[in-house]
C-alpha cells in the first residue's frame, strides 16, 4: 500500500529574492480593483503576458536552448504565488507555462519543441487542453472524438466541452481517439497539436453565472491535423495525459483563487472584528497555510524529478474544497450582502466568487474523479 509523502519544504535564499523582484514588478504594472484582480488566472491580457515573457517568467526551469531559463522549480513557485496573490491577469500564458509546455519537453518531437517553445517562452503563444467531452468529463478513458488515419495525417470528429479559453488560443493540446476497440479502455488514445484556426474547427463560448465567457464547447467537423502535430506516441496518451495532470493539479492555483475574498473579508472585518471572526478567519489562514505546505513540498518533488501524481490529486481536491467554502463563510461573518453594483470591494469580490467558485471543483478532474485516484493509489480501490 502506497501513503502520501509531504515531505517538509523549505524555499532557497534565491526564491525569495525572487519574491521582491516579482513584487515590485507586479506594483508598476498591475493597477486593476478589487473585483477584476478576483479573477485571478483566468484573466487574458496578451500585453502583460509578453511583459511576463520579457522578464523570464514563463518557461523557467525549461532549458535554454528553447528559450527556457533553467532556473528551479522553487523560483518558479514564488513567481506564480505573488501573481495569484496579486491577482494578476495571467490566463494567456498559463496554460501552456504549467502543463503544455512540460508535455511537450517530456513528449514531444525535437521540431515541435523548436517551433512552440520559445514562443511560449516570450508569451505569445497560448494553449487551451483538449481533454473533457459531453457525457464523459473527467472520466478521459470514456472520450469518444475520433482521430481517423488519412494521407498525411488525421482527421478528427468529436465535441471537446468545457476547454477554457479556447476561443482566444492558438493551440489545443487534445486526447482523441484513434482506436475505436482498444484491448482496455484505457488504449486507443493519442495526443495532438491542433492549431485552433485549421478548417472544421468551430468554437463556441458557454457563458458563466458571472457572465464570463470563459468555458467552451469545441466541435471538429472532419478536421484535419498533420502527422508531424501527433504528441508521444500513437496509442500512449493515456499515461501522457495523466503525466501532465499532475502539472495541472499541484500548484499555487489550487488554493489561491479566492484569495482576494480572504483579504478583503480581513479587510472587513479588521477594525472591530467579533470573536466569531477572529476564529473563523484564524481557521481559514491555517487551513491556507497547511494547503501552501503541501503544495510546496510538490514543488520540492518536481524539483528532484518525480512525478507526485497522488499528492497533487490531494492537493487539487483539498484546495478545492477549502475554496468552495471561502465565499459561504464570508457571507455567513459579514452583514453586508454580495453584490456587483454600488458595493464595496469585499462586496463585489464575493458575489463574483460566489457566482463562479461551483465550477473549482469541476476543472483540473473532478471530486469523485480525484478521490478515486487517491483511493487506487493507498490501494482501497
Amino acid at each position: 500500500m502506497q501513503h502520501f509523502h509531504f515531505e517538509p519544504c523549505q524555499l532557497p535564499p534565491e526564491a525569495e529574492e525572487l519574491r521582491v523582484e516579482v513584487r515590485d514588478f507586479l506594483t508598476e504594472n498591475l493597477h486593476d480593483p478589487e473585483v477584476k484582480r478576483a479573477r485571478s488566472w483566468s484573466g487574458f491580457e496578451p500585453e502583460f503576458s509578453r511583459k511576463v515573457g520579457e522578464r523570464g517568467w514563463i518557461g523557467m526551469t525549461w532549458p535554454k536552448q528553447y528559450g527556457g531559463h533553467e532556473r528551479t522549480f522553487f523560483e518558479r513557485y514564488v513567481v506564480l504565488e505573488e501573481m495569484l496573490a496579486a491577482g494578476a491577469p495571467v490566463s494567456a500564458h498559463w496554460v501552456a507555462d504549467r502543463q503544455s509546455g512540460p508535455l511537450l519537453l517530456r513528449f514531444g518531437t525535437e521540431e515541435q519543441r523548436q517551433r512552440f517553445l520559445p514562443q511560449i517562452v516570450r508569451g505569445e503563444c497560448y494553449f487551451c487542453i483538449g481533454m473533457s467531452e459531453p457525457d464523459s468529463g473527467s472520466d478521459l478513458a470514456s472520450v469518444r472524438t475520433r482521430a481517423e488515419k488519412v494521407d498525411g495525417g488525421w482527421k478528427v470528429n468529436g465535441t471537446k466541452l468545457w476547454t477554457s479559453g479556447a476561443h482566444r488560443t492558438h493551440y489545443m493540446i487534445a486526447l482523441f481517439r484513434t482506436d475505436p476497440n482498444p484491448e482496455d479502455r484505457h488504449g486507443g488514445l493519442t495526443q495532438f497539436l491542433v492549431d485552433m484556426k485549421s478548417p472544421g474547427i468551430t468554437v463556441r463560448p458557454v457563458p458563466d453565472l458571472a457572465g464570463q465567457e470563459h468555458f467552451n464547447e469545441v466541435i471538429f467537423e472532419d478536421a484535419f491535423v498533420p502527422d508531424d502535430m501527433l504528441v508521444g506516441t500513437e496509442g500512449g496518451g493515456w499515461g501522457q495525459v495523466t503525466a501532465e495532470l499532475a502539472f495541472e493539479r499541484s500548484g499555487p492555483e489550487r488554493y489561491l483563487s479566492c484569495i482576494r475574498l480572504l483579504l478583503e473579508l480581513i479587510r472587513e472585518a479588521s477594525q472591530d472584528p467579533t470573536e466569531r471572526q477572529a476564529v473563523a478567519i484564524g481557521k481559514l489562514v491555517a487551513q491556507l497555510a497547511n494547503l501552501r505546505q503541501m503544495s510546496l513540498s510538490v514543488a520540492g518533488m518536481l524539483q528532484d524529478g518525480k512525478s507526485p501524481a497522488l499528492e497533487a490529486s490531494v492537493v487539487k481536491d483539498l484546495g478545492a474544497v477549502f475554496e468552495q467554502s471561502l465565499p459561504g463563510i464570508a457571507q455567513d461573518l459579514s452583514e453586508l450582502e454580495p453584490t456587483l453594483e454600488n458595493g464595496n470591494d469585499f462586496q463585489q469580490v464575493l458575489a463574483f466568487l460566489t457566482q463562479v467558485s461551483p465550477s473549482f471543483s469541476l476543472r483540473g478532474g473532478t471530486r469523485e474523479i480525484l478521490r478515486g485516484i487517491i483511493a487506487r493509489g493507498l490501494g482501497l480501490r
